[in-house]
């Protein structure tokens, strides 16, 4: 009986280690990693104005940037911007290059299937941008032109979206670019017609650089911007949206939103 008692309870104890052991190596360690590092590493297109982008000193600014550096604070970690090939976003995640990727990130199936998402922090279209005397008015417009888009952009996932097919195979043709910046001096040198992309941006350009484009007022896709992190890392996107709570709750965030667009533009609770 003594001995039948002994073996249950080492049974019983080798059942709750083999338990223990699973929970761990499952285990969702994703703050503690950024905590130990004591640095959170951000991932973004450096040319993405006003989300985040270079300056004429050199340094890497924007509404992206100065929230990531309020929530880093918060977390009590130091903040480390990193540009990437936004085509290899996901990898820069997956292979630890990056914590986050946090520049305008555009809230898509693709990207939700492939990465843990935040709650997004604000609105979004999917619009043409053209020169401001251009002729083209609506995307009926575009057809037989030349459509400048950036690669692995939100704005060539909504361009290949099969709502999109008609206006798609209307094009003539469709010009790629790695960034923004140059899809946009594709258009103003006459190579492309119109270019797809963020209203965010198109606008800031327009109002705060004194660009000569105009955004039509049809859009192809409503948009919403969040952070993206490591598919599974739970914690560390549940602590990054508690610090932005606070930071609302504070006046922070409303202070951060008017200094780029004049006024209060997130949506965080």
């Amino acid at each position: 009986m003594k001995k039948r008692l002994i073996s249950l309870l080492l049974l019983s104890l080798m059942l709750f280690t083999l338990t223990a052991c699973r929970k761990s190596s499952d285990g969702d360690n994703s703050l503690e990693y950024i905590q130990d590092n004591k640095k959170l590493i951000v991932g973004l297109d450096d040319t993405f104005a006003p989300m985040g982008f270079t300056d004429d000193n050199g340094d890497i600014i924007g509404f992206d940037v100065d929230m990531a550096r309020a929530v880093s604070e918060k977390l009590g970690v130091e903040l480390v911007l990193q540009p990437v090939e936004w085509e290899a976003k996901e990898q820069e995640l997956a292979t630890k290059n990056i914590d986050c990727i946090w520049n305008g990130l555009s809230v898509t199936p693709e990207r939700k299937e492939n990465m843990t998402m935040s709650k997004s922090y604000m609105l979004n279209d999917i619009s043409l941008v053209v020169k401001s005397d251009s002729t083209i008015a609506s995307m009926i417009d575009m057809a037989g032109l030349r459509l400048a888009v950036q690669g692995g952009s939100s704005a060539e996932e909504a361009l290949n979206e099969d709502t999109n097919k008609a206006f798609r195979e209307s094009l003539g043709q469709i010009n790629p670019f790695d960034k923004y910046d140059t899809a946009l001096m594709d258009m103003e040198t006459g190579n492309s017609d119109a270019v797809l992309m963020d209203t965010v941006m198109a606008n800031y350009m327009i109002t705060s650089l004194g660009k000569d484009y105009k955004v039509l007022d049809e859009s192809l896709l409503p948009d919403e911007y969040a952070v993206g992190f490591r598919k599974g890392d739970v914690a560390l996107c549940e602590a990054v949206e508690k610090a932005l709570s606070d930071l609302k709750a504070d006046g922070t965030v409303a202070d951060i939103s008017t200094k780029w667009f004049g006024t209060d533009i997130t949506t965080i609770e």
